[in-house]
């Protein structure tokens, strides 16, 4: 390259500094989409409901979010792969689409690629609960009675692929027992079942069991996170009490299309970790069985790249296939 041309790219890039700065410090100026591949009422739509009404409030344009479930998030993830990488085109971003990474062979996108981190929001762990009919106090007296009828527990999950259903691999190929998986279409229907007995374990989403714990209709036996008990069910240890290593945690955060101006990203991203260091919005995640998840884009991308490689071994593992 010539003297003349570096000289002339090194002025463009200078120049549009400025505009690129100011476009950035007057973001948005207009509503904003966050796409949930997802249905509403779970996880998933909760926490960008919460986010959005907090940035409308902010930021002074309405964040609208917009549900579009289907092939395991992914039609609602690949509709902001491939919108315009403007800031006006969020992706509510969780575990799930580490897994799918592994998951499916045969993507129109790749996630990481494609996908810019722009904060995480909060994880939540998952919750071993049972059936009452089972003879089990603690999770060492599950895998005894699971060890003693091999292949007689049905664990019930929200789908082929879904934190449920991994969690529950995870721990088969760290334990050795033999569980029958048995997949319903959403974490409902499957907690359903295992208040019927119909299936006698589940890796339960918190927000879709905590009220049948409480009530005592599901007996539970630990939390899914590495180390800490959950706040709401502080009694319950954790799985890797008993089975060293054990995490499967579910998590939830923002991303953008690649190559969204890295002056937006750090707004938004502001902006959020602004949101999970409100003393109310932390009290709400919380009661919801939540802990926020406050740190840089670059921290959002280094969990979502050990996680896909983390599920990836355990579908592997588990000869895990789409529906």
């Amino acid at each position: 390259m010539g003297l003349w041309r570096r000289q002339f790219l090194h002025l463009a890039a200078a120049a549009a500094f400025p505009a690129r700065l100011a476009w950035a410090q007057t973001y948005p100026t207009r509503p904003v989409r966050i796409i949930v591949p997802a249905a509403a009422g779970g996880g998933a739509d909760i926490t960008a409901r919460l986010i959005g009404q907090w940035l409308s409030e902010r930021l002074g344009q309405q964040f609208i979010i917009e549900n579009r479930p289907g092939a395991g998030t992914n039609i609602g993830t690949e509709a902001v792969v491939r919108a315009p990488a403007d800031g006006y085109t969020l992706l509510l971003v969780a575990s799930p689409n580490a897994v799918n990474a592994a998951l499916y062979q045969k993507l129109d996108f790749n996630f990481i690629r494609d996908i810019a981190p722009v904060a995480s929001v909060v994880t939540v762990p998952l919750v071993v609960v049972i059936h009452p009919s089972v003879p089990a106090e603690t999770v060492p007296e599950f895998i005894a009675y699971a060890r003693a009828n091999p292949g007689r527990v049905n664990m019930g999950s929200g789908g082929i692929g879904t934190p449920s259903h991994v969690a529950g691999e995870l721990f088969k190929m760290m334990t050795g027992v033999n569980m029958v998986h048995v997949a319903y279409r959403g974490g409902a229907p499957a907690v359903a079942d295992l208040l019927s007995g119909q299936v006698q374990v589940m890796f339960a989403n918190m927000l879709e069991s905590i009220e049948y714990v409480r009530a005592s209709k599901l007996r539970p036996l630990a939390v899914t996170t590495a180390t800490l008990p959950s706040a709401a069910l502080p009694h319950l240890p954790t799985v890797s009490e008993f089975v060293p290593g054990y995490e499967a945690s579910q998590w939830y955060g923002i991303g953008a299309p690649t190559n969204t101006p890295a002056e937006i990203v750090a707004k938004l991203n502001t902006e959020i970790n602004a949101t999970l260091a409100d003393p109310k919005m932390k009290a709400r995640f919380a009661d919801l069985g939540g802990t926020v998840l406050a740190g840089s884009p670059a921290d959002f991308g280094k969990l979502i790249v050990a996680e896909t490689e983390k599920w990836g071994k355990v579908i592997k593992f588990a000869g895990i296939k789409p529906e």
